[in-house]
């Protein structure tokens, strides 16, 4: 099963979740501003992750989820990091399903800088589901 991870971060605290998720998967993270982080080929798994800004996602990220070509995603895992809400994981969601991309049950929060513990849980979910 291959996978991917692409992310949009601001504090560096989604890219520090991104990178614990790509490690486990063997993969490298790609922030979705990067000109690399459009999808050469076919997905199984789509780990996308971003924060909640003023009561929405970044405005990158919400344009990544815009072009995504759907066939190319097998299902998306979607993770987060904010001081305020987790709202950030439905606003995520509620995007990829309306471009057609299934998405996994499974997410990812963390409240503000993840710890080392939370990394690793991070990474244990990548291994469950690969």
């Amino acid at each position: 099963m291959n996978a991917t991870v692409r992310y949009y971060s601001r504090s560096g605290n989604t890219k520090a979740v991104a990178e614990a998720i790509a490690g486990a998967a063997g993969v490298e993270a790609v922030s979705v501003d990067a000109p690399e982080a459009s999808l050469k080929g076919h997905v199984d798994v789509l780990f996308i992750g971003g924060a909640l800004y003023a009561y929405g996602i970044d405005a990158h990220l919400r344009s990544y989820i815009a072009s995504l070509d759907a066939s190319l995603v097998g299902k998306a895992v979607v993770f987060s990091t904010s001081w305020v809400s987790k709202h950030a994981i439905a606003l995520i969601k509620d995007a990829l399903e309306e471009r057609g991309v299934s998405v996994a049950p499974e997410t990812l929060y963390f409240r503000g800088k993840p710890s080392g513990s939370q990394l690793a849980d991070a990474e244990k979910l990548v291994r469950k589901l690969l």
